[in-house]
């Protein structure tokens, strides 16, 4: 954390700049966010930033490795599997805390996805903050590699939209206008130019795909791919037009088998200084002390199902203990000092594009902040300085 421009916003913090972020953040797009929207950015020094941007380039080169691509193979869910799967991935998102160790701070691995992030919603939120506070440095950025807006959006456009037509690009997501990152959806309608279009307004005909739009039917060539398996087989009261697993003349960005071979799937299998000893709960070492470990399920989205003191017992309960797994708790460090008296917490999420004829750019992060025992509003209720930020580094 850089110290001085801490103190320096904090002073200038009031609660008149911290209501007009949130009317930029709120009213800047047709959709607001759904969800609580920090008081303040986080300030990195150059030395996290480099260590940060070090330890998400290992985590993702792992993940290209022929031993990776091995250890993937099995992580798909029996009868979820996705005919016409790309060469890889189009995004990766890598989440880190920021944690104590001895007298310094460094990131530590908690989950990944190979699953699109607020990649729109991020560069919004960005440009609200230089707006709502003078204290911001106009030469501090959120972005890696020196990639400047305009570059940000033509990478995201090209990954997205590649050489389509705009109009037969889609973002699909399950009723995205109830969605809590909605106001991403709209943001990204704003930087490309495509609909958000609910799963159950699709047509599908002779293995196309259409979706109406100004009393047309259009064909989609393209889906930028918003939904969430898990939310998707939940929701047993939806009447879907067709299967993910249909073989569509659609193009997948990213393709749905990546967010099940990128996962918490892949955390026993990666091994750098800046990740935790994980294990499958039926591969869990007896030699191991439980109650340093949190239980996870494979493929749950936003926390849902993590178990904090997880034991013996409950391990013995699982029904399917190879879609669980232990991963060693870390200790968050309440490094940020806020004008309310207490310090608050965070993780930094590294997010990777991957065009389908380039490789994949490190270009922006989102900063989760939390005074709980976890990230989660669940845990953060009635609390200030916490929920969605961004962190920001030298430019």
């Amino acid at each position: 954390m850089d110290s001085l421009l801490r103190a320096g916003f904090n002073s200038d913090f009031t609660l008149e700049k911290y209501a007009a972020l949130l009317r930029c953040v709120n009213e800047t797009e047709k959709w607001p966010a759904d969800f609580r929207i920090s008081e303040t950015p986080i300030f990195l020094t150059n030395e996290f930033t480099d260590e940060v941007v070090r330890a998400a380039n290992a985590i993702a080169d792992l993940t290209r490795t022929a031993e990776f691509a091995q250890h993937a193979r099995a992580a798909i869910p029996k009868g979820l599997e996705v005919p016409n799967e790309s060469a890889h991935p189009n995004f990766l998102i890598i989440d880190f805390g920021i944690c104590a160790e001895g007298n310094r701070l460094v990131p530590r691995l908690i989950e990944l996805q190979a699953f699109p992030s607020l990649f729109g919603f991020q560069l919004l939120l960005l440009h609200c903050m230089r707006k709502a506070y003078p204290a911001v440095p106009r030469n501090w950025t959120s972005s890696f590699g020196g990639i400047k807006d305009k570059a940000y959006i033509e990478l995201l456009r090209r990954t997205i939209i590649a050489d389509a037509n705009p109009e037969n690009v889609i973002l699909l997501e399950i009723e995205p206008e109830k969605q809590k990152t909605r106001v991403d959806f709209a943001a990204t309608e704003t930087l490309l130019g495509i609909h958000s279009v609910c799963l159950t307004k699709i047509k599908k005909r002779d293995g196309q795909l259409f979706y109406a739009h100004d009393g047309r039917e259009v064909r989609i060539d393209r889906i930028y791919n918003r939904v969430i398996f898990d939310e998707l087989l939940r929701r047993q009261d939806l009447h879907l037009p067709f299967n993910f697993q249909d073989n569509l003349d659609v193009t997948w960005v990213g393709h749905p088998n990546w967010y099940f071979r990128i996962s918490k799937h892949s955390l026993p299998f990666l091994k750098t200084e800046h990740t935790s000893p994980a294990f499958f709960a039926d591969e869990f070492p007896v030699d191991e002390r439980i109650d340093n470990y949190v239980l996870k399920p494979l493929y749950s989205f936003a926390g849902l199902g993590v178990d904090m003191e997880p034991s013996c017992e409950k391990l013995s309960a699982l029904k399917n203990p190879h879609e669980w797994i232990l991963q060693k708790k870390v200790d968050y460090a309440a490094f940020v000092p806020t004008t309310d008296g207490p310090y608050s917490k965070a993780e930094i999420r590294m997010m990777f594009i991957w065009p389908e004829d380039g490789e994949p750019a490190l270009v922006n992060n989102l900063v989760r902040m939390s005074q709980g025992k976890m990230m989660g509003v669940d845990f953060n209720k009635d609390k200030t300085w916490v929920g969605s930020s961004i962190a920001l580094h030298e430019g």
